[in-house]
């Protein structure tokens, strides 16, 4: 296997993730998803993301998705289920991916060579992905691939993505950050999901988040304002190098000169998703 430059991997999942995403923001997912009997957007998210494990229960969500408040988890599950088949949901969930690469990249984008490229660069680096203890992952990886290239290259970002977060989960258990502590580091990053929107989609109260804000306080890594100390800049850049070193796998086997074209190309079709308002503006940030 070839030598990455350093954070190649990561710089390269960042540009593939998110296009993955645009799914979930999606009002292609919503109707698809409503066209099942699934009127709730959190039941909807819960039965699509974990459709894949099977019908599991609320457990097998909270801890598989890490941070979720439980108790919202357990409000849809195993309820959804009995409105729409983990099968259905799947179906119905690729339908949405198709409606929504067409709606932002246009039917040109959607059937270019370059989109044909990426889709076979990233189907490449999955095959170094490994599914002891990565059960989203694992679970993702039975599923099969889609013919049309669009499509592919959709399910290959969410075998990366599953892959790169079930070993984050690994990192943040080392980490000692809850899921709750792991989300206000991350936020005070400036990378991460602005409050309101973790509240809003979590199921989190604004005095769980403080009550989590004090016990980084307490450990040192969060200032009186809320922003990280040196040590808890220091924890989560070792968070994020310790994800890289469990996830390093897929772009070694794709190679210094793949993980480098696939990037670009990924870069570029992420950008056209987000020119066409794929992601809420007031997404990310600490507002």
């Amino acid at each position: 296997m070839t030598s990455l430059p350093p954070r190649a991997g990561r710089r390269c999942h960042n540009s593939v993730n998110p296009l993955h995403s645009t799914v979930y923001f999606s009002p292609d997912y919503t109707d698809e998803l409503k066209q099942l009997g699934v009127e709730d957007e959190r039941a909807a998210y819960f039965a699509g993301r974990a459709a894949a494990l099977g019908a599991v229960g609320p457990g097998t969500i909270t801890a598989t998705f890490y941070n979720f408040n439980h108790e919202l988890v357990a409000r849809h599950v195993p309820a959804v289920w009995d409105i729409a088949s983990p099968e259905a949901v799947l179906d119905a969930r690729l339908r949405a991916a198709d409606r929504t690469l067409r709606r932002l990249l246009g039917d040109e984008v959607v059937a270019s060579p370059e989109m044909a490229e990426a889709a076979r660069l990233a189907l490449r680096a999955t095959e170094g992905c490994t599914r002891h203890a990565r059960p989203l992952y694992a679970a993702h990886a039975d599923l099969p691939v889609p013919e049309e290239p669009h499509l592919a290259y959709w399910h290959a970002a969410t075998l990366l993505r599953e892959h790169r977060g079930d070993g984050h989960l690994t990192a943040l258990l080392d980490a000692g950050l809850d899921p709750l502590e792991a989300l206000v580091s991350h936020t005070a990053t400036g990378k991460g999901m602005a409050p309101r929107w973790v509240l809003g989609s979590r199921g989190w109260r604004r005095a769980d988040w403080e009550a989590a804000v004090a016990r980084l306080r307490e450990r040192g890594l969060l200032d009186a304002a809320g922003e990280l100390t040196e040590a808890g800049t220091a924890l989560r850049a070792e968070v994020e190098d310790r994800t890289d070193r469990l996830d390093s796998a897929p772009y070694e086997l794709l190679g210094a000169e793949g993980v480098e074209r696939l990037t670009e190309l990924a870069r570029g079709l992420l950008m056209t998703a987000v020119a066409a308002g794929a992601f809420p503006a007031d997404l990310v940030g600490k507002g």
